[in-house]
């Protein structure tokens, strides 16, 4: 894929404030931002007839992506797709049943299915990198695409698990029973991570995130071990730049991982997201002097309430990651903030509550701005 295929970038906002340099206003895009609370995704979903269906077509995934930025002045586009891509690439079987959500049919818990596993055909996934050049195309350089993947330990879980978990009992046995297994099957996914990004990357993104959903749930020493090692050994394999020859910002999300952000802070990426049990003024804090941003933090059932009180929280929000970056030098890097959800938007948000949250962060952090001028 060349760059001369793609429009100029017109709104870089979001790829400033990854990369910690100084922006206009607070950038804001939402995790699940194509999902099931805007009625026409839903019409779009049975159309295609199931969630593989949409995922794999990639007229559907490119309409999807950009139907949240029709409704919402948002400041990038994320591909839509699902984490669990890579292990069904693997061949385990992926399915998504009504009501109960992602299965695999093969599930890796003892030393064959170990054994049989191996970084997957990249053209397996096709359908993912032409989907991203597709809605690369569509957005016409309107805001960046963000491409991601879930982290290797994330995708172990349900790799082991066979699908979601309350108690995490098989993972967390076979973690515990054998070390050496899980590290296998660690060691395979983090490498596969490495090259689904950058085959993304290599189609267009320009931004890539790494979904750690389930690293909150280890202790302390294993996440070390068993999470931050491995999501580390996929940030070293990583393109620094895109097919137009433009940083690529890296973002790693750990789910209930801000008590380990010491930690992270020295991980090869740029920014960092927290959940909404976090101080983003404390983030900042501890992250002071390691040149990364910060990417978050409200909680998305706030936006079950008035619109007032979502506009509230999200100048609590605002006012609690302080001062915006302003930078002297322009060019000098420093803290930026990236305005997210603690988490995925619940598919029974109101609509009409998304555009009051990026409203207010529009509005409010350009207030900042002149205040700190």
């Amino acid at each position: 894929m060349t760059a001369s295929v793609f429009a100029s970038l017109q709104n870089d906002t979001f790829l400033r404030a990854a990369q910690g340099l100084q922006t206009d206003y607070t950038p804001v895009w939402l995790m699940r931002q194509a999902g099931r609370y805007l009625p026409e995704y839903c019409a779009t979903r049975a159309k295609a007839g199931s969630f593989m269906g949409l995922a794999t077509n990639v007229d559907y995934a490119t309409e999807v992506t950009l139907q949240p930025l029709e409704r919402y002045d948002l400041d990038a586009a994320i591909l839509f797709s699902d984490i669990l891509t890579v292990p069904d690439a693997m061949g385990l079987g992926l399915t998504f049943q009504q009501g109960e959500g992602p299965k695999f049919a093969k599930h890796v818990r003892d030393e064959a299915a170990v054994k049989a596993l191996a970084v997957p055909d990249m053209d397996k996934l096709r359908y993912v990198f032409d989907a991203v050049t597709s809605i690369r195309k569509a957005l016409n350089g309107r805001v960046p695409l963000i491409g991601f993947s879930g982290s290797p330990w994330t995708l172990a879980c349900y790799m082991v698990e066979g699908g979601g978990s309350d108690d995490y009992r098989q993972v967390k046995s076979l973690m515990y029973a054998r070390p050496d297994l899980m590290h296998q099957i660690l060691a395979v996914n983090a490498d596969s991570v490495a090259a689904y990004l950058n085959a993304q990357i290599d189609a267009g993104a320009q931004a890539v995130m790494i979904f750690d959903s389930w690293g909150g749930v280890l202790a302390t020493r294993e996440f070390d071990a068993f999470s931050l090692h491995y999501t580390q050994r996929v940030l070293a394999q990583l393109k620094r730049t895109g097919v137009d020859g433009q940083p690529v910002p890296r973002i790693v999300f750990t789910k209930g991982g801000g008590l380990w952000l010491g930690r992270m802070a020295d991980m090869d990426c740029d920014a960092l997201g927290v959940d909404w049990t976090v101080s983003l003024r404390t983030a900042r804090q501890v992250l002071q002097g390691h040149d990364k941003s910060l990417q978050g933090n409200i909680d998305p059932n706030v936006l079950f309430a008035p619109a007032s009180a979502i506009e509230q929280q999200v100048r609590a929000v605002l006012d609690d990651f302080g001062a915006p970056h302003i930078a002297q030098p322009e060019a000098e890097r420093g803290c930026g903030h990236i305005f997210n959800l603690g988490h995925g938007i619940s598919q029974y948000t109101p609509p009409e509550a998304v555009k009051a949250l990026v409203d207010e962060v529009h509005r409010y952090s350009k207030l900042q701005r002149q205040a700190a001028a």
